[in-house]
């Protein structure tokens, strides 16, 4: 029976050790903030360590995605919005990526944390529309319309980073 348990255990090590860094970067986009990203990250792990018999013959790396989104949902409705930055607002980016990753970064602060989550669901991890629904717990309609408006909503907070004409790619484009 130990030895069971010694299993599942080495089976969580090993995924955590996998799947951290990247779970940690889509926590990172939701959020927009390293700590709190830090934060809903052992806290999705901690209730994927709870679940681990149950969940680990699934798809572990989908349970712990959902989590993220829903408790950075939750925890932007629980508290106000503060913008907290690693670096003061005075630091200029030192090439045109640094400026076009500062500006994207910007660009989702202003987007409500659901639309936020469906453009890092669709565009970040390239989860198909009902894959981002069922991360979510909505409609296959809902990511639809959420991801719409959150398209448009970027292009009007942030005009620079280009419409669907100006070359920049959203996935919403008709194929010609």
């Amino acid at each position: 029976m130990r030895r069971a348990a010694d299993d599942g255990r080495a089976d969580y090590l090993a995924f955590v050790e996998a799947h951290q860094h990247r779970l940690l970067r889509a926590a990172y986009l939701v959020c927009g903030n390293r700590h709190q990203a830090e934060d809903l990250l052992q806290e999705a792990l901690l209730k994927l360590a709870l679940r681990w018999p149950s969940v680990r013959d699934g798809d572990p790396a989908a349970y712990v995605r959902a989590i993220l989104y829903r408790d950075a949902v939750s925890w932007w409705r629980r508290r106000r919005r503060e913008r907290l930055s690693a670096y003061p607002p005075e630091r200029a980016g030192a090439d045109a990526d640094d400026a076009l990753r500062l500006s994207v970064r910007a660009a989702l602060d202003r987007l409500p944390p659901r639309q936020r989550a469906v453009l890092v669901l669709r565009y970040f991890e390239d989860l198909t529309e009902a894959a981002t629904a069922e991360a979510l717990g909505v409609t296959v309609g809902t990511v639809k319309s959420q991801c719409h408006d959150a398209l448009r909503r970027l292009r009007q907070v942030a005009p620079d980073l280009g419409g669907a004409g100006d070359g920049l790619v959203t996935g919403m484009e008709a194929n010609p």
